[in-house]
């Protein structure tokens, strides 16, 4: 098998910890990420291009005789990167690792993939769609539902599009913001309205060639700002995997009521698909419920799932290329993964960029996935340069010990104003 060069496209501790894992590979011949960060241009080639400039992305898939483009984040693929290839004449060869645009419009539209599930009786929450001309309709459904309420921007919005409501007055007030004030843009032209699950929350994710799949290791992560889920939301604070609750019976429900009727579902639909899916589940006394749909892996789960992986994952990306996936095999380490996001101070509101980052030598313990980092070359140091900066990773043969080594490796790491939460996982040591 002649060795590989591979295209990352993305910027953040996801894509990091992809070309960390890929870099790993004895199949690997040249690796490129598009456009990086500063730790990912220790593990390949950085290339400064936009991950939605479709045209760039070509030039640089031919001159650099790219095999395999991995697409993370979710804007490329619901623009339809996965379709510019297919039919452009020169890039028909190209595996590229994410959904056509009819697939990725299981994240790219949230009415969509509602409707999707109820076709194929995949366990979800009650909901209706809603737009401006169908505002007192959307106002009566509220009123039929008790609380808290549920409001979901159709389209894309950089993950922050869920808003929920405690009071019916909110509900009301937030609905109208998001139709006629347009808060959260094209987004929330739609509105989803959704009954509440009742739960605890955590992800799966499979890789999948549209007929057959490999179900990744499951991973729950912490979204809000601040010790015991407090403040707002963000893209996320730390994750840990495996998930204690969701034990080999609760996967089993999701494998039988969630994985194979989605995979089935898009197969019965003719939708292609060559990429992830990331499964936002309920775990509902016992029972899996989707919350959503993602066409990517997440960002900080990456960071907890790519140390998990004993296999070879470029193979397995090779395999998924080759139509035989069915045949891959993934095998798991059996450690607990944790990662914790170090932030920079007042994310995810207004923060400051460009602070000098140190101790990045010192981390012997853990793992550090760059996310928001640029490195200059001039003086040698690399500078914040996003909210989110760095993912802490690390194993050990419980959460405990796990935990002990991040916390460890984040004690050697410093910037100014950073901050990071010291809870991740200890919901799951009760």
């Amino acid at each position: 098998m002649h060795k590989k060069n591979v295209l990352i496209i993305g910027s953040g501790g996801r894509e990091h910890a992809i070309a960390w894992k890929i870099a790993q590979s004895p199949l690997l011949h040249r690796l490129y990420i598009a456009p990086g960060n500063g730790g990912t241009g220790f593990t390949g080639t950085n290339i400064p291009i936009s991950d939605c400039d479709f045209e760039a992305i070509k030039r640089v898939v031919l001159e650099n005789d790219i095999d395999i483009v991995v697409v993370g984040p979710e804007n490329p693929l619901v623009q339809g990167i996965a379709d510019f290839f297919e039919s452009d004449n020169l890039l028909q060869d190209v595996l590229v690792v994410g959904p056509s645009k009819l697939g990725a419009r299981l994240e790219g539209s949230k009415d969509f993939a509602k409707q999707f599930m109820k076709r194929h009786q995949i366990p979800t929450a009650a909901y209706e769609t809603f737009d401006k001309s169908t505002i007192n309709k959307a106002i009566d459904f509220l009123g039929r539902l008790s609380a808290p309420y549920v409001l979901k921007a159709d389209g894309l919005a950089a993950g922050k599009g869920v808003i929920i409501c405690n009071s019916l007055d909110e509900a009301v007030v937030e609905l109208k913001s998001m139709l006629f004030e347009s808060k959260f843009g094209e987004a929330s032209s739609k509105v989803v309205i959704e009954e509440f699950l009742n739960g605890i929350e955590l992800s799966a994710f499979v890789i999948t060639d549209g007929i057959s799949y490999k179900v990744l290791p499951e991973a729950k992560d912490y979204k809000r700002v601040g010790v015991g889920n407090t403040g707002p939301n963000t893209g996320g604070m730390g994750a840990v995997s495996p998930v204690p609750f969701a034990g080999s019976d609760f996967m089993r429900k999701v494998e039988e009521r969630i994985i194979k009727p989605t995979v089935n579902g898009l197969l019965a639909e003719n939708i292609p698909y060559k990429g992830f899916i990331f499964f936002g589940l309920m775990n509902v006394n016992g029972d899996p419920y989707v919350i959503e749909y993602n066409v990517r892996l997440g960002d900080p789960e990456t960071e907890v799932i790519m140390p998990r992986i004993k296999s070879d994952f470029l193979k397995i990306l090779i395999d998924l290329g080759e139509n035989r996936l069915q045949d891959s095999v993934l095998e798991l380490h059996n450690d607990t993964a944790v990662a914790v996001m170090m932030v920079s101070g007042g994310y995810p509101g207004t923060y400051q960029k460009g602070m000098v980052i140190n101790g990045l030598d010192n981390s012997d313990l853990s793992v550090v996935f760059h996310a928001g980092t640029e490195y200059l070359d001039d003086s040698q140091t690399y500078i914040t340069a996003g909210g989110r900066v760095l993912a802490v990773s690390a194993t050990g043969d419980n959460m405990s010990i796990a935990r002990e080594k991040v916390y460890k490796g984040i004690g050697q790491l410093s910037f100014t104003n950073h901050f990071f939460r010291t809870d991740i996982g200890n919901d799951l040591m009760l």
